[in-house]
C-alpha cells in the first residue's frame, strides 16, 4: 500500500516495479495461507466435534463473518492486484490494494475475536440440548468485544507487520550486497526500516496492556509466563529474565531475576504480590517449562528486533546504513526473528490457557471427538506432516525463484534510459544538420561564382 501510494503520487516507475514485485512475493505467500488454513477449519468437524457442537454458535457467526466480509474481499481484489495493472486505471488498482490489505486485517479481526473468547468468554449463556451443554450468544457485541479481544488483534497484528517489515528489509539488504537492483532494494529497505522501528515500540507496548489483562481474566496463565509457583504475601513478586522452572521443587533453577519487578508490570509497584500457581488445582495449572520458555524467547527476539531497527535507523539518518556490510548481513539473517517471534507468542498463549480449551467453561480433553482414535490422528498427522513438507519445498522453491530472479527492470530502462546514449543520439542528430548545412553552403557558394 505505501509503495503504490508513492507510486501514484511521483509517478516514478521505480515505485511501480517495487510494488509489482513485492505483490509477486505475497501472491506465493496468500496461496499457502489458503492451503493450510482450509485443513484447519475442516478440522474442527473431524477432530473436535464435542468442542464444535459446544462453541458452534459463537464460532459460526465469527467464522461466516470472516469468510463473507474478509475472505471474499481480499481474494476477489486479490486478482486485480496481480493481473490488473494493464486491465484497470492507477486509482482502481490502487483501490484493490487497498481492498487486499483490508481484507486481510478483517480476516485477522475475526479469527482473534473467536480465539480471545475461548480465553475470555463473554456474551453467552449455557443451554442444555439432547444431554449436552452447549454455549449460546446472548450479546454478539459483547462476544466480540470480549475482554481479551482487542488487545489480542493489535498485538497480533503489530507481529504481523512486524514479519512483513524484517521479510522486505532481509531481501533488500541481500540485493544491496549483491549490488543487483539497487534503486528497488534501498527504496523497499527504507520503507521497511521505517516500519519495522515504529511497530518494534509498538509490540513491548501492546504486550504489557496484553499481560496486564492476563494477570486479570487468566491469572494461572501469567503465573506459568513467569515461573511464579508461590504467592508471596510479604514482598514484591520477582520477575525472571531468565532461568528454568522446576516443577518438582517448585522454584526457578539459574534465575537471574529483578525484586519486584513483576509486581510493577501489572500493578506499578514494586511491593503488591502477584497470584502464583498454589492458588490454583494441580489439575487447572498449565504446562509451566513450555510456557516460560516459548514466553522469553518471544521476549528475547522482540528485543533482538528493536536494537536492530534502531540502530538500523541510526545509520540511515546519519546516510550510512548501506555502506555497512555487516549491520546488512545481519538484516539478511533477522527475518527469522519475528518469525520465531509469531511462533513462540502463540505457543505460550496456548499452552498457557490449559488444560481448558475454552477458559473455565471446557476442558481440552473434553473436547475431542469421541469416534476418533489416537491411531486415527496418528495417521493423519503422518499424511499431513508429509503433504505439507512437500508443499514447503515447493514454497521454499518458488519463493527462492522469485527472488534470485528480482524485479524486473525492463520498465524502468525504458522509462530513464542512460545518459550516454541520451547523448550519442543528439550528438548524430547535430552531426546529420550540420553536414546538410555545409552542403546547401556549398551549393549557394558554387551558384554565386557561376
Amino acid at each position: 500500500v505505501i509503495m503504490e501510494g508513492l507510486y501514484l503520487k511521483t509517478k516514478k516507475p521505480v515505485y511501480e516495479e517495487m510494488t509489482k514485485f513485492w505483490t509477486k512475493i505475497f501472491a506465493v505467500n496468500f496461496a499457502v495461507g489458503v492451503a493450510s488454513g482450509i485443513v484447519m477449519e475442516f478440522e474442527f468437524g473431524t477432530n473436535w466435534a464435542t468442542y464444535s457442537r459446544f462453541v458452534g454458535d459463537v464460532f459460526g457467526s465469527a467464522l461466516a463473518a470472516e469468510g463473507i466480509f474478509a475472505f471474499f474481499l481480499e481474494s476477489g481484489f486479490l486478482a486485480i492486484l496481480v493481473f490488473g495493472w494493464d486491465r484497470v486505471s492507477p486509482k482502481v488498482h490502487f483501490f484493490s490494494t487497498l481492498m487486499v490489505a483490508l481484507g486481510s486485517i478483517f480476516s485477522s479481526v475475526w479469527i482473534v475475536i473467536a480465539n480471545a473468547w475461548m480465553q475470555s468468554p463473554t456474551g453467552y449463556k449455557l443451554v442444555t440440548e439432547g444431554g449436552a451443554q452447549k454455549a449460546v450468544i446472548t450479546d454478539f457485541w459483547q462476544m466480540c468485544f470480549n475482554p481479551s479481544s482487542m488487545k489480542m488483534l493489535m498485538h497480533t497484528l503489530i507481529g504481523a507487520w512486524l514479519m512483513g517489515a524484517f521479510f522486505v528489509m532481509s531481501v533488500s539488504a541481500y540485493y544491496i550486497l549483491k549490488k543487483r537492483h539497487l534503486d528497488v532494494a534501498k527504496r523497499s529497505f527504507k520503507i521497511a526500516l521505517i516500519v519495522g522501528f515504529v511497530m518494534s515500540l509498538c509490540a513491548p507496548l501492546s504486550g504489557h496492556l496484553l499481560g496486564k489483562l492476563v494477570a486479570k481474566t487468566q491469572p494461572a496463565k501469567l503465573a506459568a509466563f513467569e515461573g511464579h509457583f508461590k504467592t508471596e504475601s510479604s514482598k514484591g513478586t520477582p520477575l525472571y529474565i531468565f532461568g528454568h522452572p522446576n516443577v518438582k521443587e517448585e522454584k526457578v533453577d539459574f534465575g537471574l531475576a529483578i525484586p519486584g519487578g513483576l509486581s510493577f508490570l501489572v500493578y506499578e509497584n514494586f511491593h503488591t504480590p502477584v497470584i502464583g500457581l498454589d492458588r490454583f488445582k494441580k489439575e487447572d495449572r498449565p504446562p509451566v517449562a513450555i510456557s516460560f520458555h516459548m514466553f522469553r524467547l518471544m521476549l528475547y527476539c522482540g528485543g533482538l528486533m528493536l536494537a536492530l531497527s534502531f540502530i538500523g535507523s541510526i545509520f540511515m539518518w546519519r546516510k550510512k546504513i548501506f555502506e555497512s556490510r555487516f549491520l546488512l548481513k545481519c538484516f539478511v539473517a533477522s527475518v527469522v526473528l519475528p518469525m520465531i517471534a509469531n511462533q513462540a507468542g502463540w505457543i505460550a498463549t496456548e499452552v498457557g490457557r490449559q488444560p481448558w480449551i475454552v477458559y473455565g467453561l471446557m476442558r481440552t480433553k473434553d473436547a475431542l471427538s469421541k469416534s476418533v482414535t489416537s491411531e486415527m490422528v496418528l495417521a493423519s498427522i503422518i499424511m499431513f506432516l508429509v503433504i505439507y513438507t512437500l508443499l514447503f519445498f515447493v514454497w521454499l522453491y518458488v519463493l527462492s525463484h522469485k527472488i534470485r530472479t528480482g524485479p524486473s527492470e525492463t520498465m524502468l530502462k525504458k522509462a530513464s534510459p542512460s545518459r550516454k546514449t541520451d547523448d550519442a543520439h543528439i550528438l548524430n542528430l547535430i552531426g546529420s544538420v550540420s553536414m546538410k548545412e555545409k552542403s546547401l553552403t556549398e551549393a549557394k557558394s558554387k551558384d554565386n561564382d557561376q
